[in-house]
């Protein structure tokens, strides 16, 4: 059995593949894998705060008005109702995890 619940999956350009990492009572945390020109539109999380963490990449994090290029490693926090989104503006790979707490209601 292996602890490591990371996976690496390969999309496509503006592809975006998500997987479930941790579902718990407490939190959710999610992988996001996103190809050359994909696009996490904003969206906000009402009941939760939420934190990117980039494993491997640049990703452009968008949050309300305001964009910033984040290289791994990086972490931004997106307060509970807070538009948050990302734009992989390269041309490789980027990964990152959401990881939502408490978990969304």
């Amino acid at each position: 059995m292996s602890l490591n619940r990371f996976t690496t999956p390969d999309p496509e350009e503006g592809e975006i593949i998500t997987e479930e990492l941790v579902v718990s009572d407490d939190a959710l945390v999610k992988l996001f894998a996103l190809g050359p020109g994909a696009v996490l539109k904003p969206h906000p999380h009402d009941t939760s705060s939420n934190v990117f963490h980039v494993v491997k990449g640049t990703v452009t994090v968008i949050q309300d008005d305001e964009e910033e290029r984040v290289k791994a490693p990086g972490v931004v926090f997106h307060d509970r109702g807070v538009l948050h989104g990302a734009r992989n503006d390269t041309e490789d790979v980027v990964y990152f995890t959401a990881t939502l707490a408490p978990f969304p209601s």
